[in-house]
Parts: C-alpha cells; sequence; structure tokens
C-alpha cells in the first residue's frame, strides 16, 4: 500500500468477456477523480526488451494502466467508459485483481495524455507521467525506428519508475539517464482529486480495545488514514493543510507514511461533511458509509451499552477485508 503497484502487465491472463452495456453504468466520473485515482493507483509503463525480429533489434511496449482488487471491476468500467471504451480490462491469473491498460500509441497521443495534461497530476507519479509521454511522442513519430531512437527511449525509461530491469541492464548498451523530474505541488487541485486519491490510498476503520477505566470496559477509536509512499510526503502535508486537520505518521518498517486523524470531531464535522459532498466510489465507498454508521452510533452514545457496542463489533466486522460481496 501507499505507492503504485508492482505489477507488471505481462502477469495478465485472456480479457475478460464484457458484455454490460456502458451506458448502463453509473453516472460519468468527476475529470479530478480520475487523475487523483491514478495517482494512488495507476502507472505509466514502457517495457524494453531484446526482438531479433526487428530491424534494430528492439521492441517496445508503452502501456497506462490500473490494478485493483477483482470486486472493483465496476469502477474500472466506469473509467473505461470516461475515456470512451478506449483500452481493455483484464483479470490477472495469479492474483486477485483487475487491470485496465491503455496501449495503443493513438489512445495514448489523443485521449490519455491530454487528459493529464489538463487535470494534472500530483504526486512524484507525475514526473513517471512527464517521461511517459516523451517516449510516446517518440514512437508515435516512429523515432524509435531510426538509429538513435531506442536509446533515446532506453535513457528515459532508466529514470521512469521501475527503472531498466536486469536483464536490460547486462546489455552492452551505454544508458545515460534523463534527470528525473521533481514535482512540487503547490496546491490541491480539486476536492474530487481528493476523493479518487482516498479511493485509491484511503481507509476508514475502528479499533475496540480494553479499557478498564471506562464503564463499558472497551475503549473505541475512529481512523481515517490515507497511505502513500514518503516520496510524496510533501503532497500528504498538503492535504492535511486543505482538508484543516490530520498528522503525519511514518513506517519505521517501510518507505510509507500515512496522514492519520483520529480526533472524533474531526471526524463527525471535517472527514465525514467532506466525503458527503465528495463521495468516494467502489469498494471504499461501502466501507465509509459503515465508518458513518458507527460515528453516529458513537455520537449518540450507544457505544456505551452493551447492545449498541454489539451492533457496532457487527458493522465493523464487514468492513475492508471482511467485506463479503454477492
Amino acid at each position: 500500500m501507499g505507492f503504485e503497484r508492482n505489477y507488471q502487465i505481462k502477469i495478465l491472463s485472456s480479457p475478460l468477456q464484457l458484455r454490460k452495456n456502458l451506458s448502463t453504468l453509473k453516472p460519468k466520473i468527476d475529470p479530478y477523480f480520475i487523475s487523483g485515482l491514478i495517482d494512488s493507483e495507476g502507472y505509466f509503463s514502457t517495457t524494453v526488451y531484446k526482438n531479433i525480429k526487428y530491424k534494430l533489434g528492439w521492441s517496445f511496449k508503452t502501456v497506462f494502466a490500473i490494478g485493483l482488487h477483482s470486486r472493483e471491476l465496476s469502477l474500472l468500467l466506469q473509467l473505461q467508459e470516461f475515456f470512451g471504451g478506449i483500452g481493455s480490462i483484464r483479470q490477472s491469473k495469479t492474483h486477485n485483481m483487475v487491470f485496465y491498460s491503455v496501449s495503443s500509441i493513438k489512445d495514448l497521443t489523443t485521449i490519455i495524455i491530454p487528459h493529464f495534461e489538463t487535470y494534472l497530476l500530483l504526486s512524484q507519479k507525475a514526473a513517471d507521467f512527464i517521461l511517459f509521454k516523451q517516449i510516446v511522442k517518440i514512437m508515435s513519430k516512429k523515432e524509435h525506428l531510426t538509429l538513435d531512437g531506442p536509446h533515446q527511449i532506453i535513457n528515459i525509461k532508466a529514470a521512469m519508475n521501475w527503472g531498466l530491469s536486469n536483464k536490460l541492464k547486462y546489455e552492452s548498451i551505454q544508458v545515460n539517464p534523463v534527470e528525473r523530474p521533481l514535482i512540487i505541488t503547490k496546491k490541491i487541485s480539486s476536492p474530487n482529486w481528493v476523493s479518487g486519491f482516498v479511493t485509491g490510498e484511503g481507509n476508514f476503520n475502528v479499533t475496540i480495545s480494553k479499557a478498564k477505566d471506562l464503564k463499558s470496559g472497551f475503549k473505541l477509536q475512529l481512523r481515517f488514514r490515507i497511505y502513500q509512499h514518503d516520496r510524496d510526503l510533501k503532497l500528504m502535508e498538503l492535504i492535511i493543510k486543505y482538508l484543516g486537520s490530520g498528522r503525519i505518521e511514518k513506517d519505521s518498517r517501510k518507505a510509507v507514511v500515512s496522514l492519520t486523524i483520529t480526533k472524533i470531531s474531526d471526524i463527525l464535522n471535517i472527514v465525514i461533511p467532506f466525503f458527503e459532498k465528495y463521495p468516494l466510489k467502489g469498494i471504499k465507498q461501502l466501507d465509509y458509509l459503515d465508518f458513518c454508521k458507527i460515528a453516529n452510533l458513537m455520537k449518540e452514545g450507544s457505544h456505551l451499552t452493551t447492545e449498541g457496542l454489539d451492533l457496532i463489533r457487527t458493522i465493523k466486522s464487514g468492513m475492508n477485508r471482511g467485506r463479503k460481496l454477492d
């Protein structure tokens, strides 16, 4: 969690039989929501490998993609609809995930890239997009078929997300990585960007612990969190400023930070009203609604009774990983 998933397109199996009528899906998604969701779970990648079938001995594949839990198929269908039906949705054979991807140079040039040029990415993932855009431009002009083109792409690829594969590093080529852009975000572009970002990286939960000093014998704490790679610490601090609440927590075991809000008054007066006005989507929205139920029970004081506490336990058991869908 907290950063782009380390899955390559090559793990995908055959396309799902998507026979749903796109026109019957939920209303179109706000474009800023799309960018927020991609900032959290999307990626831009270029695969480079030796291929003797080609004159210059190199083959390239550029892909814009997003991978989510297989329960989020409906959300990916909405994403595909937003982009006019381009791309494909596939399911992993080895992971319980579905992927939406676009690899057509034409679609990347005319639809995907213009979207993110207008509705900007705010995390350091924007640097990958900038470099990705350079590679797509080279390929759209067929310059990857020239003597110099492959080396240009390899030098750009070396500065992107996963860098060069170990196999490619051992090839007899000279690599001079281009400078990776540093993204400095000064403001949150839209509240819908936050909703998209939280749909991907947010978490709503409640902890129940024993407390001998309380009459009920138990202490409840609501907790809203957003996870992200620590390279985007400044962005997390900017979100805190934007929301008007939260603190940063660092994971000592991983390069991950989280924006955390536990103060009940801030959850009731800031977090819940915000996502009521700018709704989340997919499974995360269901967790948010259960989170709201528990918050209201606590506000009423029901958590101080045995019946109320049992009800909260029941709601909690069906959230997040405990949620079962038909």
